[in-house]
């Protein structure tokens, strides 16, 4: 007895035929088949004559996976599968896609600008949870002038790896440098000449404001308004009382006061040639020069050329105690207070020497050293 390809004998591989007319025994050919292939995750697969002999099963992967192993297996004769069972592989990175680079200016006053974005979504074929990491900075928060590069990077269940990257650029709309007047200073907010960055004119002691008290960068890069100088303030020389003409330099000048017998006076005329050439260098110690000269009825005042009452000279004179026989010179400071007395010519060193040392504060020497070289 023997069986077709792909059955198996059942019974006796012979019988005989007995005196009995019986046959011996009994045998059938039984068809042969293998046991079910079990799934593979994520694949299928498909059998030619489903789990008989000679049937041959292939198989296939979902989009994003690769098959590792034997692509095909055979029922054989003897009722077991050719090769082994494969495996589907993701081997397919993920998707992502960065938002565009972008340019951002820093808000008005400041050096930084907030910057946000949406933050991108990643995209695969095999999974549905992706673990999105972000390297950078986050979004949503104050960026410092400068580029920075913003990184994302995403891995599957696998560890395949996909990133992306993008641009943030921030700048910092600058005017050109803003020149302090003379006689006077700046005070500005921010760092000075940046977008939105305010700066107010100050003027020393003795000088006004001519123009605009404040000037702003503006986003095209130029300052609002015109420029503004500090100018000698306007003297009233015509008040009645030597306090009214102090009032007027209290807190923002400093005066020298000049007496002499008279214009010929040896010493005065020697210590006004030597006051005329230190004229600039008294000014910028915000010094003003008052000049009292002769006696009743003929005598004279004058700051320049503002010419004095006669009820102010003596006011100074009692106030201040000057005499009028004698060449005499008394230094106050801005409060109007006597701080020293010369006798004597005294040359523009020596003056500018003990009013540096002795009236300025750390912030005017501070100044007038910007200032230097200005009277040359």
């Amino acid at each position: 007895m023997s069986c077709d390809r792909g059955y198996r004998l059942i019974g006796r591989r012979s019988i005989q035929c007995l005196a009995t007319r019986r046959w011996s025994g009994t045998a059938y050919c039984r068809k042969i088949r293998c046991h079910v292939l079990p799934l593979i995750p994520h694949g299928r697969y498909t059998c030619s004559q489903g789990f008989y002999v000679d049937s041959r099963c292939d198989f296939t992967c979902r989009v994003g996976y690769r098959i590792e192993g034997e692509h095909s297996r055979t029922c054989l004769p003897s009722g077991a599968w050719s090769g082994a069972q494969p495996v589907c592989s993701d081997t397919e990175p993920p998707k992502i896609k960065c938002p565009p680079s972008r340019l951002k200016v820093a808000d008005p006053g400041k050096l930084s600008a907030r910057v946000t974005w949406d933050p991108p979504s990643a995209t695969d074929t095999a999974d549905k949870s992706l673990n999105v990491v972000l390297v950078g900075q986050e979004p949503d928060t104050e960026f410092q002038e400068g580029v920075h590069v913003i990184r994302y990077k995403v891995y599957d269940q696998a560890r395949n790896r996909a990133a992306c990257k993008f641009i943030v650029r921030v700048e910092v709309r600058r005017c050109p440098d803003l020149p302090s007047p003379l006689h006077g200073y700046l005070s500005c907010t921010s760092v000075g000449n940046n977008y939105g960055a305010a700066c107010e004119y100050h003027c020393d002691g003795g000088y006004e404001l001519k123009g605009m008290s404040t000037r702003v960068c503006q986003l095209n890069r130029s300052w609002s308004g015109g420029a503004s100088e500090c100018t000698p303030m306007e003297l009233k020389s015509d008040v009645k009382t030597s306090s009214a003409l102090l009032d007027q330099f209290y807190e923002k000048r400093r005066l020298l006061i000049v007496s002499a017998p008279d214009i010929s006076d040896p010493d005065y005329q020697l210590q006004n040639l030597m006051i005329q050439k230190s004229d600039c260098g008294l000014d910028l110690r915000h010094v003003t020069v008052i000049e009292l000269l002769g006696s009743p009825p003929q005598e004279t005042g004058r700051i320049k050329e503002n010419q004095l009452q006669s009820d102010v000279i003596e006011g100074l004179r009692q106030a201040f105690r000057i005499s009028r026989t004698y060449f005499s010179m008394v230094l106050l400071d801005e409060l109007g207070l006597d701080r020293e007395r010369f006798i004597t010519p005294v040359s523009q060193e020596e003056l500018f020497s003990y009013i540096d040392s002795f009236l300025l504060d750390e912030e005017e020497r501070e100044k007038l050293e910007l200032h230097r070289d200005f009277c040359d």
